[in-house]
């Protein structure tokens, strides 16, 4: 009777204390983004996004040196992902950046490809702001986030002098950012 006791109780010890807790897949923190991690590798790419497609550009000309980005789509073909390996054509590289497009992939403060600036600037410190051709890039270095701003949500002043240096309390609180950037 002593035995069937120990027995049972170890077993609902077991089972209570081994609960699996679900990984959000659209969850974003700054080492990974639902369960892409920054130690991910290509060849794992097709478990990880198992009920997505990915699609993988060969280059032609492998002297050229040029990563080759991976398209991750949902089974609908809505575009979810772009991913960067930091070799080119290597199935052991892992994965350097993460370009989001989904607006459904959210950090834990709640920023996404919807987000404004004000929304950035309410949540995160902004490390640095670059002045790009047609965007400026808001850096923030807590979760390795870059955030890209088309300089169309811009004062028409501040649209096309590249040499400017933009501040962040030059750039308008409804800005919209057009994708973000994970990097690891």
């Amino acid at each position: 009777m002593k035995n069937t006791l120990y027995t049972l109780l170890i077993c609902v010890l077991l089972l209570t204390s081994c609960s699996t807790k679900e990984v959000n897949p659209f969850l974003i923190k700054k080492d990974h983004i639902g369960l892409l991690t920054d130690s991910t590798q290509v060849k794992d790419l097709e478990a990880i996004f198992s009920k997505d497609s990915i699609v993988r550009y060969i280059a032609g000309d492998e002297f050229v040196g040029s990563v080759n980005t991976i398209e991750v789509f949902e089974k609908g073909g809505k575009k979810l992902l772009d991913l960067s390996p930091r070799e080119a054509l290597d199935s052991t590289s892992v994965i350097a950046s993460v370009r989001v497009l989904d607006e459904r992939y959210k950090t834990e403060k709640n920023i996404s490809a919807l987000s404004t600036f004000k929304d950035i600037k309410d949540t995160y410190k902004i490390s640095k702001v670059d002045n790009l051709i047609n965007v400026i890039v808001v850096s923030v270095n807590e979760i390795n986030a870059s955030f890209t701003i088309d300089k169309k949500e811009l004062p028409a002043s501040m649209r096309f002098d590249m040499d400017m240096t933009i501040d962040t309390i030059q750039i308008p609180e409804k800005a919209k950012v057009k994708y973000f950037m994970i990097h690891w």
